[in-house]
């Protein structure tokens, strides 16, 4: 069955564009102009992934992606945002908030079409082991559901994905520039995007509480997973 993709976009000519394109490669397409819309939507019918302007009218884009993150029933939904070339600031908050992707305007069509298929990659349950557990925290893979004390815990996407790529590292540190080519599919070691591992280790293990100290540092290089109590 063909992946179902949400595009939020209030341009006519860019939505358009975005739909065409999508549905050339065999893509399911609904569209929506606003953030309102969009939310009603998703909670009428899950997506498989939303392509998420920024600046839409009303609600912008950063309120879409923070209130789809709040949510449990859509906090690992995958989202694209799509930037403004000079939106620098708003890039990094939108990864903070949890957006796994952003592309900046003006876009190839063909690059989106790329990265829609790569995040949609990134997403599906992995091969091998299923579930894990150590301690306190269970993570089922397969269902992504990660849970401490037997009590679920609302993980986004990318942080779901970075507490999986350090547990299937085995103990091995992780440099940044690993993690974000495996969490995040591209590994410019940029101040951004260095920030945004960071930012989502300390919401990982915030989130973790204390299983979260099984994330170890390993200074001016990465992170490891401790499995020792």
């Amino acid at each position: 069955m063909a992946a179902q993709v949400l595009v939020v976009e209030d341009e006519p000519d860019i939505r358009d564009l975005i739909v065409l394109h999508l549905q050339r490669e065999g893509f399911q397409v609904r569209t929506a102009r606003n953030g309102a819309d969009a939310l009603r939507q998703v909670k009428a019918s899950l997506p498989d992934l939303v392509v998420l302007d920024l600046m839409l009218p009303e609600m912008d884009g950063l309120e879409v992606c923070r209130r789809l993150r709040r949510d449990v029933a859509t906090a690992s939904l995958p989202v694209i945002m799509l930037t403004a070339k000079g939106d620098e600031a708003d890039r990094v908050v939108g990864l903070e908030l949890g957006a796994d992707d952003y592309v900046t305007k003006p876009f190839s069509p063909k690059e989106l079409v790329a990265r829609v298929r790569a995040v949609l990659r990134r997403a599906r349950p992995p091969e091998g082991p299923t579930a894990f557990s150590v301690g306190g925290l269970s993570v089922d893979f397969g269902k992504r559901q990660t849970a401490v004390g037997g009590a679920p815990v609302a993980l986004t996407p990318k942080e779901f994905d970075l507490l999986r790529a350090l547990i299937e590292a085995h103990g091995r540190v992780l440099s940044r520039e690993v993690l974000l080519d495996r969490v995040w599919g591209y590994a410019r070691a940029g101040e951004i995007e260095s920030r945004t591992v960071d930012v989502h280790v300390r919401r990982l293990r915030q989130k973790l509480g204390a299983e979260g100290r099984r994330i170890v540092t390993a200074k001016s290089v990465g992170y490891r997973f401790e499995e020792a109590d």
